[in-house]
């Protein structure tokens, strides 16, 4: 009992089943396209989603990049003008002739008539293990 009997069934050739069978090959194609059509779709949303998320990370990664350039160049700007303040009120300085006067006598050891400049040397701090 263990051999499997085949059934010997008698097909019917009629125009009805054969109707049948040609709807079911029909259906099966279709059920195919539609898989393929699917499978297609599918890849190709895959696709411009992987294209769409690396160009918003890369352009993610580049704006950080230039928010950190811009603040870096911020500062600058500000040292600049800080700078750029001190220049102006050198060159107001500048103008008035005590001042000049006063920059010469300091920095190049000028004097007035009947003046005597006395250099005295910077002290040095001595640290403890010197002393000794």
């Amino acid at each position: 009992m263990s051999v499997i009997r085949k059934r010997n069934i008698a097909k019917l050739e009629n125009q009805y089943v054969q109707q049948r069978e040609k709807a079911g090959i029909a259906e099966t194609r279709k059920r195919k396209l539609l898989y393929r059509r699917l499978a297609v779709f599918a890849l190709f949303a895959t696709v411009i989603s992987t294209l769409m998320i690396s160009t918003f990370i890369s352009q993610t990664a580049a704006l950080e990049a230039k928010k950190a350039e811009k603040a870096k160049l911020e500062d600058k700007m500000e040292s600049l003008k800080k700078k750029e303040e001190v220049l102006n009120e050198e060159i107001v300085k500048l103008n008035d002739e005590e001042y000049i006067a006063k920059l010469a006598r300091k920095e190049y050891l000028l004097s007035k008539e009947n003046e005597i400049i006395f250099n005295l040397p910077k002290e040095k701090k001595q640290s403890k293990d010197s002393s000794y």
